[in-house]
């Protein structure tokens, strides 16, 4: 893999593109069956090494938006029918959904739909992940004791701002699960924590202003 921060592979059909600024390493790319991604090959990526609906089905996989497409015959990504925020186990939000992240660059295209979103208040790339909850010891198993509300609703756009030295403030149709992959929690409007400290995690309990979070 190049050590630039974005990378394009051309296909016939498809091309796909890799952003580092985004990339945190889950390696659904890496692990998946086929041709597509192997690791020391140059070019790591090949779209033609497999079908487009294959490399549509594996990019999509992608659950920070550091791996994204581009159809030359067929359509862009289509948003999922439910926007679901589900918690990592001692790691980031991963939000999957019609995204809509206030302040991000339009040069991110794969944050539209698939981000990942920290939460241990550390990382240098707020408001996504970089990884470094793995030093600053984070840790939250992802459990959630709240409920919410039923939704009337599904899918739709998911608005996501995040608050100067604050939370990440969520209004939309949304459901969380927790890292058990339970659904927990269902509503239209929450603040979800990102400094770390809540003691109600994932939300926002107001520990920021005490904690001194600061989200530049």
């Amino acid at each position: 893999m190049s050590d630039k921060q974005v990378v394009e592979y051309p296909g016939a059909e498809i091309d796909v593109q890799w952003d580092g600024r985004l990339c945190i390493h889950i390696g659904e790319c890496g692990t998946a069956a086929g041709e597509l991604f192997v690791g020391g090959r140059e070019p790591w990526c090949v779209p033609d090494g497999c079908s487009k609906a294959e490399v549509r089905e594996i990019i999509e996989r992608c659950p920070s938006g550091a791996l994204t497409y581009r159809d030359k015959d067929g359509g862009p990504e289509v948003a999922p029918a439910e926007n679901i925020v589900t918690l990592a186990y001692n790691g980031p939000l991963f939000a999957h959904g019609e995204l809509d992240i206030e302040g991000v660059p339009e040069d991110l295209p794969g944050v539209s739909h698939r981000a990942a979103l920290c939460r241990c208040g550390a990382s240098a790339n707020k408001p996504f992940c970089d990884n470094s909850h793995l030093a600053a010891g984070f840790e939250d198993f992802g459990a959630v004791g709240e409920r919410g509300a039923p939704l009337h609703a599904l899918g739709g756009p998911l608005a996501i701002k995040p608050l100067a030295d604050g939370p990440l403030l969520v209004k939309g149709n949304l459901s969380i699960r927790a890292a058990s992959g339970r659904l927990a929690w269902e509503g239209t409007e929450t603040a979800l924590c990102r400094c770390g400290a809540s003691r109600n995690k994932p939300f926002c309990d107001g520990s920021h202003r005490a904690a001194g979070f600061k989200s530049d």
